[in-house]
This record gives C-alpha cells, sequence and structure tokens, in this order.
C-alpha cells in the first residue's frame, strides 16, 4: 500500500517579490498574490482525503498551510514541524539576489555551480548550508512515513526544502540541487510504498496548471532551449496491461483523446521543431499536437524507440511469470540487473536514448534566438531520460512516473554548456482535470 504525499511551496511572500534571499528570517510575510494562489491550492485538493497537514514554523509558509486548510472538506489536522524550516543561509539573509552575486562572488558561483560544496564560514564554524538541508530533510521522513502509512499527507514548505524533500525521498544528488524547479503554489506528488529505505516514486514535480500557469515560465525569462518531453497516449495494449516494447501497437479511442488534449494544452506554446520516435503510438500522439502548430515538421530517431521487451512483448504479467519464474519480480525491484529474454537490459536502453537526447540538445543550442521543442517517446524511454537529467542511475528507473499523454519540460537556460533546469515532471492535469496522474497503469 502506498502513503501519498503532496508537497507544495508556499505562496508568493514580500521577499520573493522584492527577490531578496530569505533564508529563515521570518519577516517576510505572504502577499495578496500568495494569499490567492494559496486559496486555489485549497479548492484544487478539496476533494482529496488528506490526514494531517505538516509545514513550516516560518509565517509565510504556516499561513499558506492555514489558508489551503480552511479550503479542504474533510476535517484535517495541522502541525508545524521544525524540520521543515527554509534553508540556513545566515549571512545572505535579507539581501537582495543581485547584492549576494556583487559581495560574495565566489561563494555564489560554488552555492550555483557546486552546492554540495558550498559554505559559510560563521563563528561557530563551517556551514555547509545545502548539506545540512538534505540531512535534515532525511530526518523529517525518518519521523514522518511510520506515522502516516497508507494515508495522504500534506507539507506546505518552501523552496529549498521541498528540493531536498524530493531529493532525498529518491536519491537525486546534492550536486542536482539547483536542477529542480519550485514555483509559488507548486504542487508536487510522491507515493512511498512502505517505510522510509523503500522505493519511492516521483508522481508529479512543480505542477502550476492550478493557478492558470499550464507550464512553468522559464527561468530566466529568455531561456536559451526549452524542451517537451512527453509520452505517448494509451494503446490499447497499455489499458489491457501487455507488455509492447517494440510492437508497433497504435493509439486506442482514449490514446487518441489524450493526445488532443495534450495538444490543447500546448497549442499557446511557440513551438519550433518535433521529435518522436518512429513507432506509431507516439508518432501519432506527436503528430496530433503539431497539428496546432502549422508548419513545424516532425523528425523521427530510432534511438527513441521503446525497450525491447523480447519474448515478453504481447504477454500480460501472469503469462510472463508463468514461462519466467521470478524474473518479472526482478524487473520490479532490480530493474537494471534484468536482461529481457532475446530483448534488451536497461543499460542498452539507457546507452541509446541518452546519446540520442545530448544530439537533440547539441542540435539546438545553438539558435540564435530561444526555441521550444516536443520530444515525443515512451514510457522506458522517457524515464531513462529523466533519470539521468536528475542525476540518478539505472537503478532508480520505477522512481520516475510517466502517464500516457503527460509532458514534462526541461530548460537549458544557456544551452548545452550550462545547467538544466527541470521545470516540471509529469504533468497530466490536462487529461483528468486534477493534480492526480489517472492514466492507466498498464505494462510498457
Amino acid at each position: 500500500m502506498t502513503t501519498r504525499v503532496i508537497i507544495v511551496r508556499h505562496g508568493q511572500s514580500s521577499y520573493n517579490a522584492d527577490k531578496r534571499i530569505q533564508g529563515r528570517c521570518d519577516e517576510s510575510v505572504i502577499t495578496e498574490k500568495g494569499i490567492a494562489d494559496a486559496k486555489i491550492v485549497g479548492e484544487t485538493l478539496s476533494n482529496i482525503k488528506i490526514e494531517t497537514i505538516y509545514c513550516s514554523p516560518l509565517q509565510r509558509a504556516k499561513k499558506t498551510a492555514e489558508i489551503i486548510q480552511k479550503q479542504l472538506k474533510n476535517p484535517t489536522n495541522l502541525q508545524a514541524v521544525e524540520k521543515l524550516k527554509e534553508i540556513d543561509l545566515p549571512l545572505w539573509e535579507k539581501l537582495k539576489k543581485d547584492e549576494v552575486k556583487e559581495k560574495f562572488p565566489t561563494e555564489y558561483r560554488c552555492w550555483k555551480e557546486r552546492p554540495e560544496e558550498f559554505k559559510m564560514e560563521l563563528e561557530t564554524g563551517e556551514h555547509f548550508p545545502v548539506v545540512s538541508l538534505n540531512e535534515q530533510a532525511k530526518e523529517f521522513w525518518q519521523e514522518i512515513i511510520p506515522k502516516n502509512k497508507e494515508k495522504t499527507i500534506l507539507i506546505v514548505a518552501h523552496n529549498g526544502i521541498n528540493r531536498c524533500l524530493i531529493m532525498s525521498a529518491i536519491g537525486i544528488p546534492i550536486a542536482n540541487y539547483h536542477s529542480i524547479q519550485q514555483s509559488n503554489c507548486c504542487i508536487n506528488v510522491l507515493n512511498f510504498t512502505g517505510n522510509w529505505g523503500e522505493a519511492v516514486q516521483l508522481e508529479s514535480l512543480n505542477q502550476t496548471d492550478h493557478l492558470g500557469i499550464p507550464l512553468p515560465p522559464p527561468r530566466p525569462p529568455e531561456t536559451q532551449l526549452r524542451l517537451l518531453l512527453v509520452r505517448h497516449g494509451e494503446t490499447q495494449w497499455n489499458r489491457e496491461g501487455r507488455f509492447q516494447g517494440i510492437r508497433d501497437i497504435p493509439l486506442n479511442e482514449n490514446g487518441r483523446k489524450q493526445a488532443e488534449k495534450a495538444a490543447e494544452f500546448l497549442k499557446e506554446v511557440k513551438i519550433d521543431f518535433g521529435i518522436s520516435s518512429p513507432m506509431l503510438r507516439p508518432k501519432e500522439t506527436a503528430e496530433i499536437i503539431l497539428e496546432k502548430h502549422p508548419g513545424v515538421k516532425l523528425e523521427t530517431k530510432e534511438k527513441l524507440t521503446e525497450i525491447c521487451h523480447g519474448l515478453w512483448e504481447g504477454k500480460l504479467e501472469t503469462e510472463i511469470e508463468k514461462a519466467f519464474p521470478g524474473l518479472l519480480n526482478q524487473w520490479k525491484t532490480a530493474p537494471e540487473t534484468v536482461q529481457m529474454p532475446e530483448g534488451e537490459n536497461l543499460q542498452q536502453v539507457w546507452e541509446r536514448a541518452i546519446a540520442c537526447w545530448e544530439e537533440i540538445v547539441s542540435s539546438y543550442s545553438n539558435s540564435e534566438k530561444p526555441i521550444t521543442g516536443i520530444v515525443c517517446a515512451h514510457d522506458a524511454i522517457n524515464k531513462v531520460i529523466l533519470c539521468y537529467l536528475l542525476g540518478l542511475k539505472p537503478e532508480n528507473f520505477w522512481n520516475i512516473k510517466q502517464g500516457n499523454g503527460a509532458v514534462s519540460v526541461i530548460d537549458y537556460p544557456q544551452g548545452e554548456k550550462k545547467s538544466l533546469v527541470l521545470q516540471a515532471i509529469n504533468i497530466t492535469s490536462h487529461l483528468s482535470g486534477g493534480i492526480l496522474d489517472q492514466t492507466a497503469a498498464g505494462a510498457l
């Protein structure tokens, strides 16, 4: 059974609006916009049975949590927890970001480029803000998850601690701290399969559609390259739970509707190019999306073809277990160790998918103006790409969810040579109207 954790960043604060460093300073208050957005979050979550709300005791987060609590239909307990406080940046608090860059140029560069090494020299000794925050997040999980088995809980906290909660839950290295975006009043969803230390799935990252912002805006505004990674719509084999692999199964009626909803969702986005796996299901999904963008040609790339499941293809899980006893469970628990009978292993898929992704990034990073493209592929391919971008490994394959018709957003603010930003992962709100992924749970 699963413990669902919904994580929300506080609404816009006065320091956010003024572009000041907040840290653990408690002078910053939620703005009128922050209050309005918090009400929207509450309305969005109102039909979900939330057992407990855990919030940071800092007033910008606590106020956001109180506003959300008032909108919920079921009575929900609210607890302020010290371990949800924001990152501790004592030498920078209250300063504007530009002031920090000017006064602490070397430290700021380290903060941005090597957060795992970033430190502050205090009277009490060396302080490693990001490392300490990550340990704080782990301690929170160890304390809270055992108390909430098979329940749904809500966390309302801050940019930094939210990142570390997500990172520590699924194993993202501290070096990737700045690769994860957290917008004010965004929604993230994590699914814990058991206690702390057992498998955790990132269902979604940084959803903002409920705020009237379909895709999180680029950071900074003039991002050089934005890629929208899309999983194909549903097929009948998805619906039945049959393993597809390289069998060229087309979209079913619901899959075409999902593609149409994705097209509507992305119609206001200026798309400059389109790339797809050559297989029918992603190619048709991409073509339907690009109908809203006349003149954009679709290119196919063989390396984006789905994982070859070999002798598993066309079979249900019960049939696979009968023919290959124990191998399916191995695939679910240690996927990096499985060689598909007469098919591929995950490392082979990893190598070709990542090579293809890097080729795409390299090809489109030299544009004279910011450009956006869609890349439409498959469950395994998308998971592998997202794992790689998050600093994860093949063994983390199941930590990432990809729903049929889902959209993920990856920015390269300064092209291929600089750090990327995972703006959003597995957006499915355009399919169901809610924040939870309701797509088919069928096989690959």
